[in-house]
């Protein structure tokens, strides 16, 4: 198929799919699509039924609620997502700007629109969710380092 006589054919760059291959073993992500003009390439698994429970644990955060009383009270704006700020890709969330320092909000924060509240890295690209309104936070529905999906539920703003 690398036969540059063929006319059209589309050259696939076998190091490429390797490497995105890894990057969604090292992610835990479900698929990742890299478009290099009028050429895209799309690396997709199957979620196997055993990684429903590795999440189950995750978002119900068992181990938080005894630690950090915080805890339940987020779980009562999750019921409620209509004021929740969502993920708008999969991937990992990080809450501070680097490690060691200061998040960038906290439970009971005030933040005005454009605000950063995390970063979710997709393809090693920091991409900043940012508040689309003025508010207190109430409640942080993720931890730092933890993958996220598409749409999921990270920042309880009121």
């Amino acid at each position: 198929m690398n036969d540059k006589t063929e006319k059209g054919a589309m050259q696939v760059d076998v190091t490429l799919v390797h490497e995105l291959a890894k990057l969604l073993d090292a992610t835990h992500l479900t698929e990742i699509e890299v478009e290099d003009g009028d050429r895209k390439i799309r690396v997709a698994r199957k979620v196997r039924e055993a990684a429903a429970p590795m999440m189950a644990p995750i978002a119900a955060a068992p181990v938080a609620a005894p630690a950090a009383p915080a805890a339940a009270p987020a779980e009562t704006p999750a019921a409620t997502p209509g004021n929740a700020v969502k993920s708008p890709m999969v991937g990992t969330v990080y809450l501070a700007a680097e490690p060691g320092t200061a998040p960038f909000v906290r439970v009971g924060a005030q933040v005005k629109p454009g605000d950063t509240l995390l970063i979710v890295e997709a393809m090693k690209v920091m991409n900043p969710i940012t508040a689309p309104g003025g508010g207190t936070v109430k409640a942080v529905l993720v931890e730092n380092g933890q993958p996220v999906e598409f749409d999921q539920p990270l920042v309880v703003i009121e």
